[in-house]
């Protein structure tokens, strides 16, 4: 029996039919999920692709004069703190450091002559003491003497010449006592530039222990060691190279305390908050799961630390969209952090769903 080509056509039309219906079901669905999606998570998502890896990179210096004298690490090699890096020429600081220790000595030395000579005066301050009290009582016995005889030369008992020697010996005696006194007052006048000696010396031993200290410090100098760990970058130092004070030798990045500066638009950042989770996309690595948190937010926008930052009082106006730095950390695998090193591009999208815009 022949096909009826009216049922033929009528079957190609309710295909047809079917089919948009299913197509538009599913775009519909599509719509609706997509819809539903956007709703509860995609309008709280913050995203922008301008966005880098940094590092807080230390540059190397030397803090010495000097040749280069060896190079101890090469281009990329990961250090600890601590580690030396390069060595500068030490011969001349090493003289400094000996010549200041024994200025050190001497200081020292000059010290003790100078309490010895304090100790020896102390000792002629006691013998000036013993002579005077000495002097005294011969100069007291020799009155009384005087006062003894005076009566007996005047009855004649005694003769005049005799009264004379004991009045001569009373005068001498006054004279040696005042002599004596005179030399005690001597000696312990001495006291005080002894002790301002010592005290001199004391000084002069402290601004040599200074410059030893200096010297020392200038010779662990001559040893540059680096301050953080990281890799070492942009090394330009050779052996044999003439090196002053502040002279860029290499640097040393810290490539496991990475962090993303994002720069979003000023309209993205209205329900942004420290802490909140962030997605990092890394251009390098795709598909890698790298995520952080939400750190700091910058005092200014972009164009506030521009080298000219824009002055817009004058001429025609043109709003341009500013862009806020957002600092977020950077968590992810051993093998990822491998790969990661500062400069890379990456997105960055915030999830900043359960905050609400300020009011």
């Amino acid at each position: 029996m022949a096909e009826n080509p009216d049922n033929n056509g009528t079957e190609k039309k309710n295909h047809a039919r079917t089919v948009l219906l299913i197509a538009a079901a599913v775009l519909v669905t599509g719509a609706v999920i997509w819809g539903l999606r956007w709703w509860i998570v995609g309008q709280f998502m913050q995203s922008t692709d301008d966005a880098y890896l940094h590092a807080d990179s230390v540059t190397i210096a030397p803090n010495v004069t000097g040749l280069v004298e060896s190079v101890y690490v090469i281009d990329n090699q990961a250090v600890k703190a601590g580690d030396p890096l390069i060595k500068v020429d030490a011969r001349t600081y090493e003289a400094g450091l000996e010549q200041a220790s024994a200025t050190v000595a001497a200081r020292k030395a000059d010290i003790e002559r100078a309490r010895a000579a304090l100790v020896q005066q102390q000792a002629t301050i006691r013998q000036a003491q013993a002579t005077l009290a000495a002097s005294r009582l011969a100069a007291e016995f020799a009155d009384k003497q005087v006062v003894r005889y005076q009566p007996l030369s005047e009855s004649g008992a005694e003769t005049s010449e005799r009264l004379e020697q004991l009045r001569d010996q009373r005068d001498q005696g006054r004279a040696r006592e005042r002599s004596d006194a005179a030399a005690l007052d001597s000696a312990q006048r001495q006291v005080p530039s002894l002790e301002a000696a010592i005290a001199q010396a004391k000084a002069q031993l402290q601004s040599a222990e200074a410059t030893a200290r200096q010297s020392q410090i200038d010779l662990d100098h001559t040893i540059v060691r680096s301050s953080i760990d990281g890799r070492v970058g942009d090394n330009s130092v050779r052996v044999g190279q003439y090196v002053q004070p502040g002279t860029r030798l290499m640097s040393v990045v810290p490539v496991g305390k990475l962090y993303i500066t994002a720069n979003f638009k000023e309209n993205q950042i209205g329900r942004m908050r420290i802490g909140q989770t962030v997605h990092i996309k890394v251009d390098a690595i795709p598909h890698a799961d790298v995520t952080g948190q939400v750190e700091s937010f910058a005092p200014g926008t972009g164009a506030q630390f521009a080298l000219l930052p824009p002055e817009n009082a004058t001429g025609n106006f043109t709003k341009i969209v500013q862009r806020v730095p957002v600092r977020t950390t950077v968590k992810a695998s051993d093998e990822v952090r491998g790969v990661l090193v500062p400069g890379l591009s990456v997105v960055v999208t915030v999830d900043t769903r359960g905050t609400e815009d300020v009011k």
